[in-house]
């Protein structure tokens, strides 16, 4: 407890899966936290859940994928809070799921424009106010397949790839302004996303979930929690000498 005590932190899709998880807890260790979505009772639900716990947080609706409302937000909650010191871009979607010839340009722009330039938003008015606060955490949601490949879902492996080298330009970019950039790699979490996933399959969410599994050496998909930690640990001083770093928690996938 109190790892992250006087430190404000926004997070985006905060109101489901990882991103809620990471949102209480870094309230937990002391963290003052915006959570920012577009699912308005879900992301209400997690403040609730957080002050009910004794900690400090609000809820404010974003795009990230609109310019405006992001400085706006970002704005918002250093106003609010007095400060920002920790960026979590997790906001993301999967996206279509066709061979890349069968995409429509809409089809890709839809994930590009959340998954990448969300994160590139998001960090252009987050270093302002981490700046201000004499440096940050800035800590960006990849996935496994920023750094391997898989036959499906083209739009979205090409964001996490964006994003696994977007958080190491940025982490050279803002090194000597005491702003660490990292990336986070999770394997198959079982979030309402990947359910999701899971309900579209033919064979079932069970047995969807039970293929998943079996993909994991350590023999299970993770947990939200399982990630959240780990953002704690790149959002805390702890981690005060990593940045440019890919933290890849995925069950011993990639070890393969």
């Amino acid at each position: 407890m109190g790892r992250l005590k006087d430190k404000v932190a926004i997070v985006t899709g905060g109101a489901r899966g990882i991103g809620a998880a990471t949102c209480e807890m870094l309230a937990r260790e002391g963290a003052a936290v915006g959570v920012t979505d577009l699912h308005d009772e879900e992301g209400a639900a997690v403040v609730e859940r957080i002050r009910t716990a004794g900690g400090t947080a609000r809820y404010w609706h974003l795009d990230v994928a609109e310019e405006q409302e992001v400085q706006r937000v970002f704005n918002e909650v250093a106003d609010e809070f007095g400060r920002l010191n920790v960026v979590v871009n997790n906001a993301g979607i999967s996206g279509i799921n066709k061979p890349t010839d069968e995409i429509t340009v809409e089809e890709w722009e839809q994930v590009i424009a959340i998954n990448v330039r969300g994160v590139f938003l998001c960090t252009k008015h987050g270093v302002k106010h981490l700046r201000n606060a004499g440096g940050g955490s800035i800590v960006n949601l990849s996935s496994i397949y920023g750094i391997v490949g898989a036959p499906d879902l083209p739009p979205y492996h090409a964001s996490k790839g964006a994003v696994r080298l977007m958080t190491k330009t940025d982490a050279l970019l803002y090194a000597k302004e005491g702003i660490r950039v990292n990336s986070v790699h999770p394997g198959y979490i079982w979030t309402p996303l990947v359910e999701a996933l899971g309900r579209e399959s033919p064979q079932g969410v069970e047995a969807f979930r039970r293929e998943l599994d079996e993909k994991h050496p350590i023999g299970h998909v993770g947990e939200p929690e399982d990630i959240a930690a780990g953002i704690v640990y790149l959002a805390s001083d702890e981690a005060k000498f990593v940045t440019g770093s890919e933290l890849v928690i995925d069950g011993g996938y990639t070890a393969r």
